[in-house]
């Protein structure tokens, strides 16, 4: 059974949420048919004084299952999936008698809505445990009653953000928001804590069903929210660009909620809820962000057969802040770290990056001074390549320049143990080439990792044509272990993010050679879901280190009897660094000014280094081809196999350079767009603004055969 209903000697129920075969439990028939008689049995038993509410497993409720919220196609259906949950839960809290949540672990989205709907929250008190309404970050919104109670338990102004960010907090927090009201050690306490409080309030009730319930800061209409009212849409618009229906419909269902009664409000919520469910961008968000990423995390794109291995010492070769950033996440996980560079100068202020990191964590309670001290002592900064010795894994961060690279290997690998892993951090250059310094190619690998690494969930490994398939199951297990998102692709020159990532600046560059307004090429890619405007992403990763790796290319296509085909981008790459001397953020100028202490500006002699056109392109236009030049370049990459896997290329295209997540992915784009639809627009881009614009020779197969991108 998935719910076992006991009464103890004092008429107080527990009913205990175990669904067989699962992990987790998870609300979808099977749970939520026998919990809703439960609750009758609760409601109508004059024997059952109280219920308690907890888990058979190591946490509560996840919420949803995705599987059914993904499946639904009408909003009927959607609407009265919301309804009917809503319905028994309100039994639950109307019953007159009292009913606790006792949460033994995490307790997320519908789990959390169900627990809102008990009179009393006891939570165990463990960090691990994360508490929250996160349904956002698929594009749903709360559809068990989650947009009425919370703002009602604890008010509007502290409740929205909550729903609006996904926030999940651990018990600590939730208890400090109003959310848990007591917390116990250990899991014995919890449901007799629980028993306890339904025997001292027999007749407990929510405070909304209280005649005299007052808002927690006033209701929608209250004066005192009437400035929030007049902002926060705007706020919510201005960073989303209006791509995240999720974001208004939950402004909409707490406001409209806060100017009616309780049940009109489920109802108003229900509404919403459906018309999340139904969305294009919620299709988008779940079949990448949920499914494919499991897909991912299970480690589809690792070799079978292969047991599982740990770092145990690391060593990394170049302090700068690639490699500070290596060093800080691995010695947080508890890998000794060996910090090199040329200089003890140098290696020092690379580790002093985790110091600073630490001192932030401190401050903001999510570490102790105890836990600072304990990572830095893990990390030896160092000039010395004999202390690389015993190193399970070596990465190099060095400047990208193949001699210097085949030196360090050299060095490295000439104390480092002959079953050693070493990994490249290159960004561009293919392994292939990079491993023929090494004495064993075999184990040889590329770890692209993504800046701040800190912060950039990714990391890219790349397979050379030597590479052994145990030496990918240790550099995919490596980055699971630093708790990032690993994809696998083959070698090629700039793999396939770089590659990919390169042709948005280099798009917008190339407007801005055509004369297109440069605010205008920035909102374009705002508005096309991407985090920054493509100018300022080359400030950012700085335009003279894109001037070098051009030439280096068009070296190695010298070198290898090819003939290089430019972008038009770089002519205004070339002209950036040659001739006007704005070489990017770093320093100081570039498409930007960055005035000290204020925020940056565009250049405002940009204009006059690419004069104007007579005619501004329409936004759309500049919006699709943003949009269109990466995802066709993907679907290159997927059709030469460089990435593998659909799951690879979207979830890279999204934690790798930031393609717009409500677009699930550049491959995502594609389906939704429809791959007859692409194909056809991207030939008319081809024929108006160049021949990089003409669709994949896969797509246009697929779209022949009436296909798509499926994971």
């Amino acid at each position: 059974m998935s719910v076992n209903f006991e009464i103890d000697k004092d008429g107080i129920a527990v009913i205990t949420l175990d669904m067989p075969g699962r992990s987790m439990n998870v609300l979808n028939d099977e749970l939520t048919t026998p919990l809703r008689e439960a609750i009758e049995r609760f409601e109508t038993d004059d024997a059952v004084k109280g219920v308690v509410i907890t888990s058979g497993k190591k946490d509560f409720l996840a919420g949803a299952d995705i599987d059914g919220v993904y499946a639904i196609t009408d909003p009927a259906e959607a609407f009265k999936l919301a309804e009917e949950y809503k319905a028994f839960l309100r039994r639950l809290e109307t019953t007159g008698k009292p009913a606790v949540a006792a949460l033994n672990g995490t307790t997320l989205g519908g789990g959390l809505e169900l627990a809102l709907a008990c009179h009393y929250r006891v939570c165990l008190n463990e960090a691990r445990i994360k508490i929250g309404l996160p349904e956002v970050k698929l594009g749903l919104l709360p559809g068990g009653g989650g947009t009425q109670r919370l703002p009602r338990l604890i008010g509007i102004q502290a409740a929205l953000p909550l729903m609006l960010e996904g926030t999940e907090l651990n018990p600590t927090k939730a208890k400090d928001k109003g959310i848990i009201d007591e917390l116990v050690d250990d899991r014995g306490q919890l449901v007799e804590r629980a028993k306890r409080w339904c025997l001292e309030n027999p007749k407990a009730n929510q405070p909304w069903d209280d005649k005299k319930f007052k808002w927690p800061g006033g209701d929608s209409k209250s004066p005192a929210n009437g400035q929030m009212w007049a902002i926060a849409p705007s706020m919510a618009s201005a960073k989303s660009w209006g791509n995240y229906p999720a974001l208004t419909h939950i402004q909409s269902c707490v406001f409209e909620g806060g100017i009616v009664d309780f049940a009109t409000g489920c109802q108003v919520e229900s509404r919403y809820f459906a018309a999340c469910v139904v969305s294009q961008e919620s299709k988008n968000m779940i079949n990448t962000l949920w499914y494919q990423l499991n897909a991912i995390n299970r480690g589809e794109s690792r070799p079978d057969g292969i047991e599982r291995s740990k770092v145990n010492k690391l060593g990394i070769l170049g302090a700068g802040m690639m490699g500070a950033g290596i060093a800080y996440v691995s010695a947080k996980v508890g890998i000794e770290v060996v910090l090199l560079d040329t200089k003890q100068e140098a290696a020092d202020k690379g580790k002093a990056y985790s110091d600073g990191l630490m001192d932030k964590a401190v401050k903001r309670g999510k570490a102790t001074p105890a836990d600072k001290t304990a990572l830095l002592d893990r990390i030896t900064a160092t000039t010395d390549f004999n202390d690389l010795e015993g190193c399970d894994l070596v990465i190099e961060a060095v400047f990208e320049d193949r001699k210097i690279k085949a030196d360090v290997t050299a060095k490295s690998e000439a104390v480092i143990p002959a079953s050693a892993t070493f990994a490249s951090n290159t960004s561009t250059l293919p392994i292939t080439s990079l491993a023929t310094a090494s004495k064993r190619p075999e184990q040889f690998i590329g770890l692209h990792f993504f800046s701040p690494v800190d912060k950039m969930p990714l990391v890219e490994i790349i397979k050379g044509e030597k590479t052994s398939p145990e030496t990918l199951a240790k550099g995919f297990d490596y980055v699971q272990q630093i708790k990032k998102t690993p994809i696998v692709v083959n070698d090629s020159r700039g793999f396939y993010t770089s590659r990919c990532f390169a042709t948005y600046p280099m798009e917008g560059m190339a407007m801005l050679a055509e004369g297109q307004h440069p605010r205008a090429i920035e909102v374009a890619g705002l508005q096309a879901g991407m985090p920054v405007g493509p100018l300022a992403v080359q400030d950012e990763v700085s335009l003279s280190l894109s001037h070098h790796i051009i030439e280096q290319t068009r070296k190695d296509y010298e070198a290898e009897g090819k003939e290089y085909q430019g972008h038009p981008g770089e002519a205004v790459i070339e002209k950036m660094v040659s001739e006007l001397g704005r070489e990017g953020k770093r320093a100081g100028k570039g498409f930007y000014d960055y005035p000290e202490g204020g925020e940056k500006l565009l250049w405002p002699e940009l204009q006059k280094a690419f004069p104007p056109a007579a005619e501004a392109l329409d936004q759309q236009t500049m919006i699709e081809r943003l949009l269109f030049a990466q995802a066709n370049e993907a679907a290159r990459c997927f059709e030469e196999n460089v990435v593998m896997s659909v799951a690879d290329t979207n979830i890279g295209s999204i934690f790798g350079w930031g393609f717009a997540p409500f677009q699930g992915g550049a491959l995502q784009y594609i389906n939704a767009y429809g791959v007859e639809r692409f194909v056809a627009r991207a030939h008319e881009l081809a024929d108006r603004f160049g021949e990089r614009f003409r669709p994949a020779q896969s797509l246009q197969r697929m779209a022949a055969e009436q296909q798509r991108f499926a994971a």
